[in-house]
């Protein structure tokens, strides 16, 4: 029997290899002559770099750049030497696990350490960029990143505007001619696990703004200052993508990456699933498990599961999730190639303590699998 493990990494538990690991010590328990393939997997959040530089031969590099609130962070991004390409995870830079909760502000919070980053790749000779844009704590519509790589955003008063999607309000004059002229000749890959527009009720500010500390009426004042932003744009350019799938994508980074890098949308778990060879591990698999931390209709917007399950079933693979927690809408998931999920919790437990023992869960639900697996075999002799 073969069966992959992809699964993605649980937040603020465990990396997705170690994630794999749990899950193939709990297999082999029952499943001793099991062939278990180990692939972490990612979708354009936290763990990407780790993912990719885990398939591929390249370099683990790090840079100090601005936080989201301005503090000097030491960032990581991959470097693939033989292609030129850059690999920058944005949540390295200007992530949300960079703040804690009580400092979390959306309003100010700025993606100024992405294009940092993005500079630091530039001075290397990038020639490719891979945009991972999950777990960000910016709600700034990339203004950060666009300043940071040489663009001048005014005010009224010809005053440089301050950090945070607020200040996007006062934007008078919007300069994109001093932008660094390298950028004309990267290409840039944007890979997120959100497919969300840039403004309204599904837009960046009103759907993740209250997670990176926005109150209601913060989120209609950033809401609107985003608005202002691309209708900005749209007279500079004479061309309008607030719309496009993926522009709210991290506190609307991703409107930036489109507009003024000519970025390339894709859901990240896919180019992942790329750069892995997803689809040449599944061939001629019986089974594939995959997991995140939370299993929920939101899945359906793009997350590791979703990703891994569709490349399973072109193949006829069927798929079991394990995740920290059922929440409402999964069984949605069982539309899309997925045959059934189950949650790491054998009991009540809090938070702090669901993360403490997640590996010996992990364990225990795939060894269960695996007997569940031995009896469908006993079962399907008797037949």
């Amino acid at each position: 029997m073969k069966i992959i493990i992809a699964p993605d990494s649980f937040k603020d538990s465990l990396s997705a290899a170690d994630v794999a690991s749990a899950i193939a010590d709990g297999l082999r328990e029952v499943l001793k002559d099991a062939e278990l393939v180990e692939l972490p997997m990612a979708d354009g959040g936290e763990g990407t770099i780790d993912a990719i530089l885990a398939a591929v031969q390249g370099e683990d590099r790090k840079s100090r750049v601005s936080g989201p609130l301005g503090q000097p962070v030491d960032a990581r991004w991959g470097w693939l030497p033989d292609s030129r390409t850059a690999i920058i995870e944005m949540a390295e830079a200007s992530g949300l696990q960079l703040v804690a909760q009580a400092q979390r502000n959306a309003c100010v919070s700025s993606t100024r350490g992405t294009g940092e980053l993005i500079r630091q790749a530039l001075d290397a000779g990038a020639r490719k960029l891979i945009l991972t844009i999950g777990g960000s704590a910016t709600n700034d519509g990339g203004a950060g990143m666009l300043q940071a790589l040489g663009a001048r955003l005014l005010d009224r008063q010809g005053h440089d505007l301050p950090p945070g999607g607020l200040a996007l309000a006062q934007l008078a004059t919007l300069d994109t001619g001093t932008l660094d002229p390298r950028l004309a000749g990267l290409e840039v890959e944007l890979a997120a696990d959100v497919d969300n527009p840039l403004c309204g009720p599904n837009g960046a500010s009103h759907v993740f703004g209250p997670q990176k500390g926005a109150s209601a009426e913060h989120v209609r004042q950033l809401d609107a200052a985003l608005g202002h932003f691309a209708d900005c744009t749209a007279r500079l350019l004479g061309k309008d993508l607030r719309d496009e799938p993926g522009a709210g994508a991290a506190g609307g980074i991703g409107f930036a990456a489109k507009v003024f890098l000519g970025a390339r949308f894709r859901p990240g778990v896919d180019v992942v699933a790329q750069i892995t060879h997803l689809d040449a591990r599944i061939a001629g698999a019986d089974l594939v498990i995959t997991g995140e931390g939370r299993f929920d209709a939101q899945t359906l917007r793009g997350k590791t599961p979703l990703g891994v399950a569709r490349v399973a079933a072109a193949r006829q693979v069927p798929v079991i999730v394990l995740a920290g927690t059922l929440g409402d809408g999964y069984e949605q998931l069982y539309r899309h190639g997925i045959q059934s999920a189950f949650a790491l919790a054998s009991g009540p437990m809090t938070l702090d303590e669901a993360c403490a023992s997640t590996p010996r869960l992990l364990r225990e639900r795939a060894r269960d699998i695996a007997r569940l697996l031995l009896l469908g075999k006993r079962l399907q002799g008797l037949a």
